[in-house]
């Protein structure tokens, strides 16, 4: 057993998940991984049975939430440091996994997280302008600026492995995170690419995304004073 595992939530991603697993081996970084198939009706586990991966079946589709803290329930069971949330569409690169590792070991963080923007600046599309507003959003109520919110290629440690997989109940969205800055979670940035998704229909069509971006913000700016307070130093 390696010291990080790769959480990969999937849903219908029978199409990106060969090449997302070739992707993962071919690197020699020592990391394992375990896919958790979030009610599929594509023939993703049957995909996963075939291939033998490493994977998680459940029976009815629970969302990235629900999803997520599946894995990380794992994650602790089997005694990871790390766990890092991966994408099953093949728009995260397993070669970023070493940079956030290395990043990890510069200090006490909790989280780090994967940013495209800390070496370039965002453009002017909707979800670039819309991950412009929840970088202020978090640092008004926060003070602490993170550059990317919205990209989902995140390292936890054992502490926070054992605070999603049993002590809370939320997805692994920019509002958390904001939470947990706020709640004591030493939180900082690693530079990472994203690919584009390899197949298939991302679920953040434009208004779909539109909503998603309100979402975020409404909970940053007005729900998080309102959720229970945790400790996590």
């Amino acid at each position: 057993m390696n010291d990080v595992i790769l959480i990969i939530p999937a849903y219908n991603e029978a199409g990106n998940l060969p090449s997302v697993i070739k992707n993962i081996a071919s690197q020699d970084f020592p990391m394992d991984y375990v896919i958790v198939s979030d009610g599929s009706t594509d023939g993703t586990l049957a995909l996963c049975e075939a291939e033998h991966y490493n994977y998680i079946a459940l029976p009815t589709n629970l969302g990235l939430a629900g999803c997520f803290q599946t894995g990380m329930q794992y994650a602790a069971r089997k005694g990871y440091r790390y766990a890092v949330q991966f994408d099953g569409d093949g728009q995260h690169r397993a070669e970023d996994i070493r940079a956030l590792y290395e990043k990890m070991q510069e200090g006490d963080y909790d989280i780090v997280l994967g940013s495209r923007f800390l070496e370039k600046k965002k453009g002017g599309s909707m979800r670039e302008i819309g991950s412009r507003l929840i970088t202020a959003a978090i640092q008004l109520t926060t003070g602490t600026r993170v550059t990317d919110p919205t990209c989902g290629l995140r390292m936890y440690n054992r502490r926070m492995i054992s605070c999603f997989a049993y002590r809370m109940n939320y997805g692994p969205e920019p509002d958390t995170i904001s939470y947990l800055i706020k709640n004591g979670a030493h939180i900082t940035e690693a530079p990472i690419e994203i690919n584009e998704r390899l197949s298939g229909e991302s679920y953040l069509r434009p208004l779909t995304a539109a909503r998603y971006m309100a979402r975020m913000l409404i909970s940053i700016l007005l729900v998080q004073g309102a959720r229970r307070k945790e400790s996590y130093e």
